[in-house]
């Protein structure tokens, strides 16, 4: 998702990969990250998964630097302190951590953003802050320590339908930019809305198919409205067990539906 969201602004940019890795087993597990072989030509190539660095130069705007991480699976401190060690170096003043997450959510209604960052850029862009507490991400602390060095830090994760089983939801993708392109002073024309429509039309044209998920989904629908217009002293009723059920089925019922 986040890996998108950035190529859509990278190449529109002409962004320059500068750095990357140059040991990425010091930190990856490449029995999780898979490496993947490639014929080119009569050239068999081989391809191994790394972070990389990519800049951009603008002319009436601050220069913006691409970062594409993959979190950890070894020595977790050390690719923290790494990252940091070039946000000091290219002096950031601002560090944007972009994703996404499957949720409870209806695809039948605008997509939320839940996250952190300074108040007045939450309020600005409708992003909901996230009160959650658990197990999170090694790359989650680059934002926690950026912010204890002066630089302003944001999350942003767009919660995705998660029945729809999407490869990518371009939806999710076009949320996303629509926070970055104000937020980066990028041009509107990024933010590709029709190929999230296609992607929801093809789920649903499956749903139509399914009159238990049809009546799963309007109960989807019911919850997100009323958490986003809660009743006075009225607490948001729990998903059923249906619904729960319906989440853990529903890739099996509907096609993948990507482009």
């Amino acid at each position: 998702m986040g890996r998108h969201t950035l190529i859509r602004a990278e190449r529109f940019l002409d962004a320059q990969e500068i750095g990357k890795l140059a040991r990425p087993g010091d930190f990856y597990d490449f029995s999780r990250y898979r490496p993947r072989v490639m014929n080119v030509g009569v050239e068999r190539r081989v391809t191994v998964p790394n972070t990389t660095l990519l800049y951009a130069q603008r002319d009436q705007t601050p220069d913006l630097l691409f970062l594409h991480l993959l979190e950890p699976h070894i020595q977790g401190e050390d690719f923290v302190e790494s990252v940091l060690e070039i946000l000091k170096h290219y002096n950031v003043k601002r560090y944007t951590q972009v994703g996404g997450v499957s949720d409870a959510v209806p695809h039948t209604r605008p997509l939320l953003v839940t996250g952190t960052g300074p108040q007045e850029q939450v309020e600005r862009f409708g992003i909901q802050r996230s009160n959650y507490q658990g197990p999170t991400s090694i790359v989650s602390m680059i934002s926690i320590e950026a912010q204890k060095m002066g630089i302003e830090s944001m999350n942003m994760l767009v919660r995705l339908p998660h029945y729809a089983q999407l490869d990518e939801d371009y939806s999710g993708v076009a949320r996303l930019l629509e926070i970055l392109c104000e937020l980066y002073d990028l041009p509107d024309h990024l933010i590709d809305r029709e190929r999230g429509s296609r992607q929801y039309r093809q789920v649903d044209e499956a749903v139509a198919k399914n009159p238990q998920a049809e009546s799963l989904i309007r109960q989807l629908e019911s919850s997100y409205d009323a958490s986003a217009q809660p009743a006075p002293d009225q607490d948001v009723q729990p998903l059923s067990s249906e619904v729960q059920q319906f989440l853990q089925e529903m890739d099996e019922r509907l096609g993948d539906g990507s482009d």
